[in-house]
């Protein structure tokens, strides 16, 4: 089931985070995790979910990313 979430990661207490979004949030923690998915979170060893959020429609969690 497509359900748009925000969600951010980091590497440990304190450490860089990730912000990110998607429509498939159990595959795209999956691959994360797994290090299939390449860039920041591979780089910074981003593993470790901080908190995510659940959203109505993609334009909400394009939004809600991008804030402050």
């Amino acid at each position: 089931m497509k359900q748009p979430a925000v969600y951010i990661l980091a590497n440990r207490r304190n450490g860089p985070l990730y912000t990110g979004v998607t429509s498939k949030f159990a595959a795209t923690r999956w691959q994360h995790r797994a290090g299939i998915v390449g860039g920041f979170t591979k780089q910074y060893g981003c593993k470790r979910l901080v908190r995510y959020e659940q959203h109505s429609t993609m334009l909400d969690a394009i939004i809600r990313e991008k804030e402050d």
